[in-house]
């Protein structure tokens, strides 16, 4: 073949091999459409059954194989599938290409094949995973793709109509919380609209919107990372993701795909419940850089995804509600979000956290009423009244193993709430009790309340309005 002739065949191969990449992807997104099963538990991501229904290119796998045994020293073939989360069927054709290359070698064997045999790097594999990890440091399990993973997030969704009340009261158990505002929680939740929550401080918003991290519903799957143009994003996170174990699915154990519940690039996980306060910033909603990993952090809203994302003290962050409220616009209408890479690209990922906005400021101190619009459910919590006051007495008395005698608890509510003009919070009870133990202890006196340290447990709790110079 002439020299034009093979310029000319050049790009038209490029070509077709992107072709054939895009549809390898079409399929592969068709595979996982196809095999991610649905059952009354929720979902479940399948096994890979080849490397194509992974979604992620095969050198992938190839440079993460080089890292483990770059930073371990050595391992068992089914070591390795077990630290990439895939059947060592999946790996085996890979190490048996790494071992003609030279760059692996075998340092003894079980007699069972490739996935009892003990791999090592030799001198060019050192050589080559140095170069490898100058692109990025990342060495957990195998990544997933975007695609796959934005398709499992749209099949967790919680169906319509998933809370009713008596799921609802079952999460509120541990809390003193009234017909009526468990009336206005129930609808929000259940839509899995924006909500924001308002009212003074102290009467317990925040325990509030934890307590809907107790309703009950079934476990998601998560991946512990997430490739985007070659990029790498570490999505678990082990102080928001309450991981849940499945004994049968024991990696290091597993010897084919038969073994495996579920693609082992996935975590099973309580749905997440994240809670940022006043530290919140807008450049923590998106991409986080490691320049030494040289991989990126999902920001707070990807890891909340199926879950719950709390922004408590709404308003007091660095950035004004406008600004935050601004970047969730998008998000909430539409349900995707949109998040930058270092190098200018971006990265479409699905945005399904209930978002919660928790504030002590009025409404009219957020913003006005175009942009409080944006929020679909608002609800003012607010104080208790004098019977659940008590009863929030009682029940933390008991939770401390107290003694409180008939009649006390109302007495000290009648001298110094309703004739003292206190204004009753769902906090004091607590920060009221917690004083009074600290006096019991440094007293040495019998765990049980009285008069005489309600009395001084009271004063030492509130600032009273006089005068310092008096």
């Amino acid at each position: 073949m002439s020299a034009a002739a093979d310029t000319l065949q050049t790009p038209l191969r490029n070509l077709a091999a992107v072709i054939e990449e895009e549809a390898g992807q079409m399929h592969a997104r068709k595979a996982t459409q196809d095999a991610v099963a649905t059952t009354d538990a929720g979902i479940v991501p399948p096994v890979p059954e080849s490397l194509e229904d992974t979604g992620i290119q095969e050198s992938i796998l190839e440079q993460l194989i080089l890292k483990y045994l770059y930073f371990r020293g050595e391992m068992l073939g089914r070591d390795i599938a077990s630290q990439l989360g895939l059947p060592f069927s999946l790996i085996e054709d890979i190490l048996e290409t790494q071992k003609r290359q030279h760059y692996v070698g075998v340092k003894k064997s079980l007699g069972m094949g490739n996935s009892s045999a003990v791999f090592a790097l030799t001198e060019s594999g050192r050589n080559l995973t140095r170069e490898y990890l100058e692109n990025n440091l990342y060495t957990g399990p195998a990544p997933v793709p975007l695609y796959q993973y934005s398709e499992v997030v749209r099949r967790q969704r919680l169906r319509a109509n998933w809370l009713n009340p008596q799921l609802l009261k079952e999460a509120f158990r541990h809390l003193v919380v009234e017909e009526d505002v468990l009336a206005q929680i129930g609808p929000a939740v259940n839509s899995n609209k924006s909500f924001l929550l308002y009212g003074q401080p102290g009467n317990g918003k925040t325990a509030l919107a934890e307590a809907l991290f107790r309703v009950e519903t079934a476990p998601i799957y998560m991946p512990y990372a997430i490739e985007c143009q070659g990029n790498i994003i570490q999505l678990y996170d082990p102080i928001y993701h309450q991981k849940i174990e499945d004994q049968e699915a024991s990696f290091s154990l597993a010897l084919s795909q038969d073994h495996l519940l579920y693609d082992g690039r996935w975590f099973k996980c309580r749905r997440p419940f994240i809670i940022t306060g006043g530290e919140l910033a807008l450049e923590m909603l998106d991409l986080s850089y490691n320049k030494v990993s040289k991989t990126y952090d999902a920001p707070f809203q990807l890891k909340a995804n199926n879950g719950i994302y709390l922004i408590d003290d709404f308003g007091r962050q660095k950035a004004s509600p406008a600004e935050i409220l601004n970047r969730w616009i998008v998000p909430m209408e539409r349900h995707i979000d949109y998040l930058s890479f270092q190098a200018g690209g971006k990265m479409t990922v699905p945005f399904e956290a209930f978002l919660i906005f928790s504030t002590n400021l009025r409404p009219d101190q957020l913003g006005d009423e175009a942009f409080l619009r944006r929020i679909q459910y608002k609800m003012f919590l607010r104080s208790p009244r004098q019977k659940e006051f008590i009863e929030i007495f009682q029940r933390y008395a008991d939770s401390r193993q107290l003694a409180c005698p008939p009649g006390l608890a109302e007495a000290f509510v009648d001298k110094h709430y309703l004739q003292g003009g206190k204004r009753f919070r769902r906090c004091h009870p607590r920060d009221v009790i917690s004083h009074a133990i600290d006096i019991i202890h440094f007293e040495n006196l019998p765990m049980e309340l009285t008069e005489r340290v309600l009395d001084q447990a009271f004063s030492s709790c509130f600032v009273e309005s006089v005068d310092v110079n008096d």
